[in-house]
């Protein structure tokens, strides 16, 4: 299968600080278990952007389904719908399902790529830049290999083959793709915007979590959106720019998780000082960083009581401080305790 290899100057990137590798466990734990066809079980992009002379390298992963659930066909004489690039459709239980179709994809290895190209847009100087798709590679998800950083989408898209020996079928709804795009403009870029016409047309997708990690001068800037990146996120190299989306995003994130209102109150009333209440903020945030760290380096189960479970727990959670709110406790020189589960 044709591909190239990309060269890295590693001695001129930066790994992201241990905040960027929270911020990716925070948008994989949005992730749910994969079962079958078109369904968008998992709902997160990311985006490595490495400045070049001549350009930007983008290095993308994103559930397959943002690419081809769209493109499926009218109903054909066999009564299924016409499959849409690069999928096989067939009937399981009386329901329509889309599987993963290899031979076209070693037929046209990068055809996948443009897809992503055509439905991403890079615009820099009032003007869309096209890109040259290098590299893709495929995966079922739970066992891609890391993409964290810059080094390991590197790393992945390089040494790992383009079509992996996936055991048949795979279920569009169970497959990755990573892929290289180069932007050529002749000159280093220091600020640009990405957006995407990408519309899978599936439920969830609103919540789609998209990380943009850029690679500029300095260290690595990490920038947040959720949704389908229908408007463009500009980037630049200002302190402020990436802090921003962060500020925007986590006053949605909070606003619409009732959860996270309720404990958030509750700890503010049950505070009687201010030390009190720094305490019980502090223990909060440690506790969410702590859990989405174990999320991210794989030290969670994976069983499908899992999540149950942790739901469980944060219902618990709002309970216990709702009961020592309301319940104010004589012996003030007692150490407040308090029980400190969260998701994202």
């Amino acid at each position: 299968m044709p591909d190239r290899h990309i060269h890295l100057n590693h001695r001129s990137v930066k790994r992201p600080s241990w905040f960027a590798a929270l911020v990716i466990a925070a948008a994989l734990s949005l992730a749910t278990s994969a079962t079958a066809h078109f369904l968008l079980n998992l709902n997160v992009r990311i985006l490595h952007i490495e400045h070049l002379a001549e350009g930007l390298r983008v290095y993308i992963r994103m559930p397959m389904q943002y690419l081809v659930a769209r493109e499926i066909g009218p109903e054909a004489a066999d009564g299924l719908p016409e499959p849409a690039p690069f999928t096989l459709n067939d009937r399981i239980d009386g329901r329509v399902v889309h599987f993963v179709n290899p031979a076209q994809i070693a037929a046209d290895p990068l055809g996948l790529g443009r897809l992503a190209e055509e439905g991403f847009t890079i615009d820099a100087a009032g003007s869309r830049i096209r890109g040259e798709v290098q590299a893709i590679r495929l995966h079922r998800v739970g066992t891609e290999p890391g993409f964290a950083t810059l080094v390991e989408a590197f790393g992945t898209l390089n040494s790992e083959p383009a079509i992996p020996e996936i055991p048949p079928p795979l279920f569009v709804g169970d497959a990755v793709i990573d892929v290289i795009i180069l932007y050529t403009l002749g000159s280093p870029v220091s600020s640009y915007s990405i957006s995407s016409t990408l519309d899978p047309g599936l439920p969830g997708q609103t919540n789609t979590a998209n990380l943009i990690l850029d690679y500029g001068p300095g260290n690595p800037q990490v920038f947040r959106s959720r949704g389908l990146l229908a408007d463009p996120v500009a980037i630049s190299r200002g302190t402020f720019a990436a802090v921003g989306t962060f500020i925007y995003e986590g006053i949605r994130h909070i606003l619409e998780g009732l959860d996270h209102v309720l404990f958030v109150v509750c700890l503010v009333i049950g505070a009687s000082t201010f030390q009190s209440l720094l305490w019980r903020v502090t223990g909060f945030t440690i506790g969410h960083s702590f859990t989405l760290a174990l999320g991210f380096f794989g030290y969670v189960p994976k069983g499908p009581w899992f999540v149950p479970f942790v739901e469980t727990g944060v219902a618990m959670s709002i309970i216990y401080a709702a009961a020592l709110a309301v319940k104010r406790r004589s012996d003030t020189s007692r150490p407040e305790t308090g029980l400190f589960l969260s998701r994202s």
